[in-house]
């Protein structure tokens, strides 16, 4: 018999960003099992913004439709822009009033707290990717021209540059400089000889590929994978769901 406190608990839905590229909904998919074997008992959802269905909207809706009054819908990002301003609040508008749904922090920093599952899950993708140890980092992202989102990202960099020991920059795969081989040529001129590139990535697709191919080119000893669906991801997704308020605003 399935204990009383995990029945009361409600529907999880993850909100991934969306992708062409097909490895991209693998790996929410994938990270959507992994947080329902850390939590049995609570279904647990994967939809995206743009690209693949079904979208949260439908979601919330057939939650409802299946007789659920309330669900927690997780932001699979990374920063505080615009998807999480605007997309996710519209997403949640449409599923109508049906359904009482509570939105988490997204991944990334909260309230400037870099969470240490989100650098647990970092330092073992590095450490896969180049097991011998690195003398300078990459904290390579998607970019954003959100300056508050940068500043996110930078936090993160800041804190796994200090958990390493070694230092630690950011580079962007769009919107803002500096690139990925432009990054890991500066701190090769200033006398690293070994840098590894952290992906602070959810998921593989073009713009890891491109950041791979940058940064190989630039001198970059290894690249790390996204996080997919790591073990400290899924429990970071679960420690957004348990610290929503009840009252929390979409």
């Amino acid at each position: 018999m399935r204990p009383a406190h995990l029945t009361a608990e409600p529907p999880v839905v993850l909100v991934a960003h969306g992708s062409r590229d097909p490895r991209a909904a693998a790996a929410t998919r994938a990270l959507a099992r992994a947080v329902a074997a850390a939590r049995p008992g609570v279904p647990v959802l994967p939809s995206w913004l743009d690209h693949t269905d079904p979208g949260p909207a439908a979601v919330l809706r057939d939650l409802a439709a299946a007789g659920h009054s309330r669900a927690v819908l997780v932001p699979l990002l990374l920063t505080a822009a615009y998807h999480r301003k605007v997309d996710i609040p519209a997403a949640v508008a449409e599923a109508g009033a049906a359904i009482d749904v509570r939105v988490t922090d997204v991944l990334g920093p909260a309230d400037g707290t870099v969470d240490a599952r989100l650098l647990g899950g970092l330092c073992r993708r590095l450490a896969e990717a180049e097991p011998g140890g690195v003398d300078a980092v990459v904290l390579a992202a998607a970019g954003t021209r959100d300056p508050r989102a940068r500043g996110s990202v930078g936090r993160v960099a800041a804190a796994l540059g200090a958990e390493l020991g070694v230092p630690c920059r950011v580079s962007y795969a769009s919107a803002a400089p500096p690139g990925a081989d432009v990054a890991v040529s500066r701190l090769r001129a200033a006398g690293a000889r070994r840098v590894a590139v952290a992906a602070y990535f959810l998921a593989p697709g073009l713009f890891h590929d491109a950041v791979r191919s940058e940064a190989e080119r630039a001198g970059a000893v290894a690249v790390a994978e996204p996080l997919t669906d790591l073990p400290e991801l899924a429990d970071l997704v679960l420690r957004r769901v348990d610290a929503v308020p009840v009252d929390s605003p979409v």
